[in-house]
């Protein structure tokens, strides 16, 4: 049986009971750095999520498992992020020791690939997530040449890891769609997992206005941090927080020295993160390519205020959507916070709710559902 590749696949929780999880053994081998970017902080997050109903899950990326990384190359068009050379020899050994059941392997780098690698020789079930489409941010950071060989490069990576794998896996229907174009193996929808306090710590009140409006991502231009300095520019009595790390970086901190009511955080951890998530009334993401958007869905379950972009990827998903504000590519960033600050007080608080309570199903359908792909209990 083929589940659905859409979202309304939400409505469908996996019976638990029927879940053969409890002996399974899962590695995860992937290129990002633990909760540097959107990938890294996947991953780490499903860890968690996972941990409590699997026999063991281990992930191996650039600076976890206390192992030394290989050789460091800047990631093209991107200075603040890097491509890593894996440990072989020890990553190799701990995999060994571990004879997983299933790998999973998000990113086509050199830890992706060893992953594949490692699933063939371990005869452990292969799992792949696809988390970024290359031709859509292929004009914001190359030249057209450089760009086509490189967007080249990681497609015939992907399509290779496609070709080996049991199972692929993306976080919105498009690009369940885009991988279904360009492979025949079986191509479903996963939630997005967030830390466990995000959904525990106890919430304070909200505030009755929006004084304070945070943005919070990686600092490129496909995130539109633009749109988030002229919101500054437009509403000199909205203080604006900008927190992250990117090529983008200086432009922020050029322009938070020349605005009172904006401030350049850099990149926090994720508890800092969170502390300025519940310090804030408003989360903004004005992305022009968002696969998902798992900071939205944090703020959500802090019942803060939301307004994303629509090409944001947690718009295709219903139940979360009906907790979220929009804004449309025609309309300016500071337009879409005003609208959302002119809504009835009691609205807001609705919509507040809804949003807590959406990330709290996400949640556990997510949970089950990864366990029941884990089991192998997806496809038959």
């Amino acid at each position: 049986m083929l589940m659905s590749g859409l979202p309304q696949a939400m409505d469908h929780v996996p019976d638990e009971d029927c879940v053969a999880s409890a002996h399974l053994r899962v590695v995860i081998l992937s290129d990002a750095e633990s909760e540097r970017n959107g990938v890294g902080a996947y991953y780490h997050d499903l860890v968690d999520l996972l941990k409590d109903d699997v026999a063991e899950i281990a992930l191996f990326c650039p600076g976890a498992q206390g192992m030394s990384p290989g050789l460091r190359l800047p990631l093209p068009g991107d200075a603040t992020q890097n491509v890593w050379l894996p440990p072989l020899r020890a990553i190799s050994s701990a995999v060994r020791e571990i004879q997983p059941d299933v790998i999973i392997v998000p990113t086509p780098g050199p830890y992706g690939l060893l992953g594949a690698r490692l699933a063939k020789k371990h005869k452990a079930r292969l799992v792949v997530g696809f988390h970024t489409h290359f031709e859509k941010i292929m004009d914001l950071y190359w030249s057209r040449w450089f760009g086509a060989l490189t967007v080249g490069y990681f497609n015939l990576l992907n399509l290779y890891l496609f070709k080996r794998s049991e199972l692929i896996l993306a976080n919105s229907s498009d690009m369940v769609e885009i991988v279904r174009q360009r492979s025949q193996t079986p191509a479903l929808l996963m939630g997005t997992p967030i830390p466990r306090r995000y959904l525990t710590k106890p919430r304070a009140e909200p505030t009755v206005g929006v004084n304070t409006v945070l943005y919070a991502g990686r600092l490129a231009a496909e995130k539109n941090v633009a749109a988030v300095i002229a919101a500054a520019h437009a509403m000199p009595e909205v203080q604006f927080q900008v927190a992250g790390d990117g090529p983008d970086r200086e432009r922020v901190e050029q322009a938070a020295a020349k605005l009172r009511n904006l401030r350049c955080l850099g990149w926090l951890s994720r508890d800092a993160m969170l502390d300025v998530l519940d310090a804030s009334d408003m989360l903004v993401l004005p992305s022009h390519i968002e696969s998902f958007g798992t900071i939205a869905l944090e703020a959500m379950a802090r019942e803060k205020l939301v307004l994303v972009s629509s090409r944001c990827g947690i718009c295709a998903w219903p139940q979360l959507r009906r907790g979220l504000f929009e804004y449309s590519p025609g309309e300016c960033l500071s337009d879409g916070i005003r609208r959302v600050m002119a809504v009835d007080a009691g609205e807001r608080d609705r919509v507040r709710r809804v949003a807590r309570e959406g990330a709290e199903h996400i949640t556990q359908w997510n949970l089950n559902n990864w366990l029941t792909i884990l089991a192998g209990e997806a496809i038959e």
